[in-house]
């Protein structure tokens, strides 16, 4: 890395610590990105996040409060387009390959009174846990309340609601178990 580059990244990097809760040594963040209450939201160690990202906390929701917690732990890889809008807590583990047009949402919006635009409708939020060392594929979504294993593998265009256990790949909307690893034979099984 020539030393102008070194020189821009530790000065975006310098500006990440000052504005984020934590901003981990060797993580950068690609711009463009769309970031809101970045004091909400901690980066681990060696994470790379692509460019058009949107990391949101949310914080007030039509006059209600919340207190949201974006967690992305070390050696997370995080491809282009991402978006993550969190009201509760998004969890990502250690090691986790996050691929292209992925997004995490630990909100819903209410949707009952029939006269009132969606997004006028209050919110409520579950909180999300990726396991560590995850793969969640490309234009993949994971809605409120998901809780995946270690080591879950989420194929691509798959739409995630539930609790999955270490060692799965998920596929499918709404996704399912189509395979778990078998520890007394080291392998793969449907």
């Amino acid at each position: 890395m020539n030393k102008l580059r070194m020189a821009a990244w530790l000065l975006v990097s310098l500006r990440f610590r000052m504005t984020f809760k934590r901003f981990g040594n060797m993580s950068f963040i690609k711009a463009p990105i769309f970031l809101a209450h970045t004091r909400h939201i901690s980066i681990g160690k060696n994470v790379k996040i692509w460019h058009h990202a949107r990391l949101e906390a949310v914080t007030l929701y039509n006059s209600k409060e919340f207190s949201p917690e974006i967690i992305i732990e070390d050696n997370v890889g995080i491809q282009q387009n991402f978006h993550c809008t969190c009201a509760s807590r998004v969890r990502i583990g250690k090691g986790t390959a996050i691929t292209q047009n992925v997004g995490i949402f630990d909100i819903n919006h209410g949707y009952t009174e029939p006269d009132v635009s969606v997004i006028l409708q209050d919110i409520d939020a579950k909180p999300v846990d990726i396991g560590e060392n995850c793969f969640i594929g490309m234009n993949s979504v994971i809605l409120p309340g998901t809780v995946l294993g270690r080591q879950t593998v989420v194929a691509a265009g798959s739409v995630v609601s539930g609790v999955f256990p270490d060692r799965c790949v998920i596929a499918g909307s709404p996704a399912r178990i189509i395979k778990r690893y078998n520890p007394s034979n080291r392998t793969w099984e449907k």
